[in-house]
């Protein structure tokens, strides 16, 4: 078993998903999680391993009697015809060359069979694999190519065993078990294995290979003459009747825009993130028709309350389909009891869900449905909020009111059992023990590198309290319903205890604590939660300049993108999960607000970290990666065991495009806000076919920053905050 700092590696795997299903490979397309080093190797449904080996692989077989030189080719099932199978024997890897993505659930690899063919330098059998995954399946097209002058007789193998362990297993590194034990047919010519568990079941089929249950391989024989090429194919199908998670509605759930840059790595990198947020798409199997966003691939890939929620609200130029669809599905999971267990309580929105307990053999073990997160329903209500803003209809916000009401209820009852802030505790011992967007054991650390203890409240959850105070107030007073005046009222006396009990100096200057530890001392490391501060509206301008300050200083953003924790911090390390490493969405959450506060040098700084690390990931943005200094390394670091992709990290490109832009629709008062940055990090931009109140919205903007051309929708009255720079 490995212990947390040794979890499985990542950052070097092939990945092709569609949710909830994805395919985790080496660069050369085959898995065997037996391997070493290849623990989380596997296609995974939802949270089980329905297939832990798939590998392909050849070897020269003798001419079918009676064929000549010049024939077609030939394709049949078999054995391999000779006796190296029964031994073992004369199997040939295919030697990977090229691997890549190739759109929403699909990877292309390239490999040569070097053993076949004409004995010259140059291959003359080549392997093109084309695999795609769609929603509880995965076929493979197999391509085999000769350029061989003579003709070529080879056998192709796949080996394909699935052990049908949980998530948490494969997580805990621990060593696969046996593989379910197989049964074959031939079907129609086709060779099918099947196995299962009762409560997921899979058939493998190959439409003209020979089945094997014993040896669990399916194989072809077939000739190949020169110039020739066969097409070869395989399906996994996997069901899973009892499921907790299934596949989105197949429909688009967002517009998707045409973005032009003069710095091309932002298309590219909204092109593939967009490719990427297509594939996460999901659906709880109690209600179908709403759609959210799966937190990340593997360890989340499931509903997570807050992750889902900042991916939806980053996604709010895109429409707000996906936005409806993840408060719909998490009002449905609201709250209702108080179940320490679980860490439920009344109007509190969940953390993750799963379809069975959680254990990672070393201490943690949630319930399925588990409610171990402090920020969740403050966001829940400012997702809402803005959803109404960008025009979510009334018609669809109506039957939410219930749920807000009752998270507005969990945050004042809440602030009054911390008092006055919004702190958490592991109510068990074996949940979360932070339980805010850092949630690693050892996250919260003092300046000097002393970890806080808990009960903890965060200076970032303070200021989602305070925004969705104001939030909650406003929907109140639109739908006319009682209590919004309560809540400017709990808004401005949070605020105003904030700024008396957090805030704290060292020889640079003031800036807000991190968070208050159990006995109420301000936890006073130097951290890029004071960034999620800005666009909350707690701060107040000359707060919020000294924290712009603090962000754009280098021991936070000389890396690629904000760290996470000063370099001058005790506890600091570059690799460190929440104590140094660079977080895409955390770098775009501030990046938002030093937009947003009128701090577009500092805002242009860490927009360009981002860029400068993206194409080092083929443009599919990690969960993280290392915090190391720009100047001392000419790529980022991967974070090894980071998930790629990520639902938050992944909409962070979304979120960087419309900073620039400085959007802020009001459709209920009929005002769309543009406030570029100034002078643009990409150069020119054009975004086409972004959606604001159901209608479209095109923007072209100069590389000075000067807005050159919006079309919006009819009945919004367009202003342009860029004109009053000039």
């Amino acid at each position: 078993m490995t212990s947390p700092e040794r979890q499985p590696l990542l950052h070097d795997l092939s990945v092709t998903l569609a949710a909830p299903t994805v395919v985790l490979s080496r660069p050369d397309g085959n898995l065997d999680a037996a391997a070493p080093g290849a623990a989380v190797h596997g296609l995974f449904h939802a949270d089980v391993r329905a297939v832990s080996l798939l590998r392909v692989t050849l070897r020269p077989d003798v001419a079918p009697s009676g064929e000549h030189p010049g024939e077609a080719p030939s394709v049949a099932g078999g054995d391999g015809g000779g006796s190296a199978e029964s031994a073992g024997e004369g199997w040939l890897p295919v030697v990977a060359v090229m691997n890549a993505t190739d759109g929403p659930g699909r990877s292309r690899f390239v490999g040569l069979a070097q053993a076949l063919g004409d004995a010259v330098p140059d291959p003359t059998v080549r392997v093109d694999r084309r695999r795609t995954v769609t929603p509880g399946g995965l076929t493979e097209q197999l391509t085999v190519r000769s350029t061989a002058t003579t003709p070529v007789h080879l056998a192709v193998r796949v080996e394909v065993a699935g052990d049908l362990v949980t998530l948490d297993h494969t997580k805990a590194g621990l060593a696969p078990r046996s593989p379910a034990k197989p049964t074959s047919e031939l079907s129609s010519g086709d060779g099918v294995l099947h196995w299962g568990d009762g409560a997921v079941e899979v058939a493998v089929s190959a439409p003209g290979a020979t089945p094997d249950a014993e040896r669990s391989t399916l194989t072809w024989t077939l000739t190949l003459k020169p110039g020739e090429s066969t097409d070869l194919h395989l399906a996994v199908d996997v069901s899973e009747p009892d499921a907790v998670v299934t596949a989105a509605d197949f429909r688009p759930t967002w517009q998707r825009p045409d973005v032009t840059a003069d710095d091309r790595r932002l298309p590219a990198l909204v092109a593939q993130s967009l490719d990427d947020l297509h594939a996460l798409r999901m659906a709880t199997a109690a209600s179908p028709g709403d759609t959210f966003l799966a937190a990340g691939v593997p360890w989340f890939f499931t509903l997570f309350g807050r992750d889902s929620l900042w991916a939806a609200r980053m996604l709010l130029p895109l429409g707000t389909d996906l936005a409806l669809g993840t408060l719909r599905t998490l009002a449905a999971q609201q709250g209702t009891r108080t179940d320490p267990a679980a860490e439920e309580e009344p109007g509190k929105i969940l953390h993750e869900m799963r379809r069975g307990v959680f254990d990672d053999g070393m201490g943690l073990r949630l319930p399925p449905v588990y409610y171990g997160t402090v920020d969740a329903t403050p966001l829940w209500i400012c997702l809402l909020h803005d959803a109404w803003r960008w025009g979510l209809p009334a018609a669809d916000i109506e039957p939410l009111l219930p749920a807000l009401k009752a998270a507005l209820g969990w945050i004042d009852a809440a602030a009054r059992a911390g008092d006055g802030f919004l702190s958490y505790i592991d109510h068990t011992g074996t949940g979360l023990a932070n339980q805010g967007w850092k949630d690693s054991a050892d996250a919260a650390r003092f300046a000097d590198g002393r970890l806080a203890e808990a009960p903890l409240a965060l200076a970032e959850v303070q200021g989602y309290a305070y925004e969705a105070a104001l939030a909650g107030a406003a929907l109140l007073d639109a739908f006319g319903l009682p209590d919004g005046e309560h809540w400017r009222t709990f808004a401005a006396d949070l605020a105003d205890r904030f700024r008396a009990r957090f805030w704290v100096s060292d020889r640079h200057g003031p800036y807000p604590a991190m968070a208050l530890d159990g006995s109420g001392r301000p936890v006073d490391s130097v951290t890029s939660n004071m960034g999620h501060l800005l666009a909350t509206g707690i701060l107040n301008a000359d707060e919020t300049a000294a924290v712009a300050a603090r962000l754009a200083a280098p021991d936070m953003s000389d890396a690629y993108g904000l760290r996470t924790m000063s370099s001058r911090s005790g506890g600091f390390g570059p690799l460190r999960y929440h104590c140094g490493a660079v977080w895409p969405h955390d770098t775009a959450i501030a990046v938002t607000g030093l937009a947003r506060t009128g701090h577009p040098e500092a805002a242009a700084r860490l927009i360009e970290g981002i860029l400068d690390a993206a194409p080092a990931f083929d443009y599919r943005l990690p969960e993280l990666w290392g915090g190391d200094t720009r100047a001392d390394t000419p790529a980022p670091v991967p974070y090894p065991a980071a998930c790629r992709p990520q639902a938050w990290s992944a909409a962070s490109a979304i979120a960087l495009m419309t900073a620039l832009t400085g959007l802020e629709p009001d459709v209920p008062a009929g005002r769309l806000h543009l406030r570029p940055t100034g002078p643009l990090p990409v150069g020119a931009l054009t975004l086409q076919g972004l959606t604001v109140g159901g209608g479209r919205l095109d923007v072209t903007i100069g590389s000075d920053g000067r807005i050159e051309s919006v079309s919006a929708p009819a009945g919004l009255v367009v202003e342009d905050h860029a004109a009053s720079r000039s």
